[in-house]
């Protein structure tokens, strides 16, 4: 599902990924992990396309990333659902209206983004809070909410960028819960975390980084 083959990044003044290689299978959940500036949101960056590798190949589902033309970047990253850390909610619309939004601007009928929308939070046990504005929520709750937005639209694969890098260590275990839940139907997951304790008797595997370097893998 995701191949990277000797993949490399540069920057001005640093390599924040150097030949780097590995596997994903599809249905897989897998952590990737490293100290702050190792490259884990570098190498996140390189599947949804916000940036382009140096040197290496890609591979995401069909997608050849080094073939791959502008014009055909939205069509990759609706199969792609992105978690930040930052949860990124409008403050002036509800949690309806936030998860609703990327399915409006795709241009879903109304009755099919109700069920999404509402199927989503039901994944994250939120359909209570439909109505709620993002300052109505606590932090582990608006994390959560960003979790339903990222997989409203039925993704393919989900990447998480440090999710719980702004939640108390018992809504930390309350969303990987919920991130097994997402993988147990299909999707294809990623996590970069620098938390030991998030990957932590998963069983899932486990890839180190550090700084820019691969550095093997270890067992959840």
């Amino acid at each position: 599902m995701i191949h990277f083959q000797d993949v490399s990044k540069h920057y001005d003044n640093h390599t924040a990924l150097r030949k780097i290689t590995f596997y994903i299978e599809k249905g897989e959940m897998v952590f990737v992990t490293g100290p702050s500036g190792s490259g884990k949101s570098t190498l996140l960056k390189l599947i949804y396309m916000a940036e382009k590798p140096d040197e290496g190949e890609i591979t995401v589902a069909e997608w050849e990333i080094n073939k791959l033309k502008d014009s055909a970047i939205p069509l990759l990253r609706r199969n792609i659902g992105v978690v930040f850390q930052e949860f990124r909610l409008l403050d002036n619309r509800n949690i309806f209206e936030n998860i609703a939004l990327t399915l409006r601007i795709r241009g879903f009928d109304e009755r099919e983004i109700k069920a999404r929308v509402f199927e989503s939070l039901k994944m994250v046990n939120l359909r209570h809070k439909a109505d709620n504005f993002p300052s109505a929520l606590s932090g582990g709750e608006q994390q959560r909410v960003a979790i339903a937005r990222a997989i409203v639209s039925e993704p393919r694969i989900l990447l998480a960028d440090e999710p719980t890098g702004n939640v108390d260590p018992d809504t930390s275990a309350g969303i990987i819960r919920t991130f097994k839940d997402i993988n147990a139907k299909g999707t294809t997951i990623l996590i970069a975390t620098h938390n030991r304790e998030m990957f932590r008797e998963t069983g899932r595997r486990v890839m180190k980084l550090d700084f820019g370097n691969f550095t093997g893998e270890e067992p959840g």
